[in-house]
């Protein structure tokens, strides 16, 4: 199916987000004025948020619930942008952790100015990160700021899972990841290295009030290590190459 002309698709993964998800729908309406689609991802019939969502008397919007076609965060997000229809997609949690207040800009750098991928960032100037907890935070800190002094790559946060992604990166590089959050590390490591534009826009977060994260430091660790080397490795032989080109 051919997207739809400036269309967005919002891709929310959920899991049992019923306390939350009516807030994130008033804080969507209220912030996205861009035309949008929103696709609530979720992974069984019992889940709280799905009655939730029927009994919301909220605005009316494009909403559509599609079930993960596995289970978990990553397979989750990665349904929801297989079956996503706009000319570029954002994921945000229903957490409402995610800065939606920059959701427009980012889609006009991705429409307008033809950036393949653009970053929430926490850790650039402007951005920031409340409440969470304080390992996690200061490791995802250290492992973006070092990208960004070690590979140039144009981001400060490429942990953060709220990006927005054209249709070519969702189309152009199968995902590879098998563990959860890592998934958005792992476009943008592509993205960068195949040579497309990447923009990043300050960004705060905050932590969850509602329910429980589903973000499991200890398992996952090795995963977003797998993607810090692959990026290194890469820069370093683009690097290589190029040094070669010019003689």
């Amino acid at each position: 199916m051919q997207p739809a002309r400036r269309l967005l698709s919002i891709v929310v993964p959920v899991y049992n987000e019923g306390a939350s998800i009516g807030r994130l729908l008033e804080r969507i309406v209220e912030h996205v004025h861009v035309p949008f689609e929103l696709l609530v991802v979720y992974d069984f019939d019992d889940d709280n948020t799905l009655p939730a969502l029927r009994d919301n008397k909220g605005p009316k919007i494009d909403l559509r619930l599609v079930r993960n076609r596995q289970r978990g965060a990553l397979r989750a997000i990665e349904t929801g942008l297989l079956e996503s229809r706009g000319v570029a997609s954002v994921v945000m949690m229903a957490d409402l952790s995610d800065d939606l207040r920059i959701v427009d800009e980012m889609f006009r750098l991705v429409e307008q100015e033809g950036y393949a991928l653009v970053c929430g960032s926490r850790y650039m100037k402007g951005g920031r990160q409340i409440g969470g907890p304080f390992v996690k935070g200061q490791l995802s800190r250290a492992v973006g700021k070092s990208l960004h002094f070690l590979t140039a790559i144009p981001t400060h946060d490429i942990t953060n899972s709220f990006k927005m992604y054209s249709r070519e990166v969702i189309e152009r590089f199968p995902i590879e990841s098998d563990g959860g959050f890592e998934l958005g590390m792992e476009l943008t490591t592509k993205t960068y290295l195949a040579g497309m534009r990447i923009a990043e826009i300050p960004s705060t977060w905050t932590d969850r009030t509602d329910g429980v994260s589903r973000f499991k430091l200890v398992k996952w660790a090795p995963k977003y290590l797998r993607w810090y080397f692959h990026l290194l490795l890469g820069t370093a032989k683009k690097t290589t190459a190029l040094r070669g080109a010019l003689g």
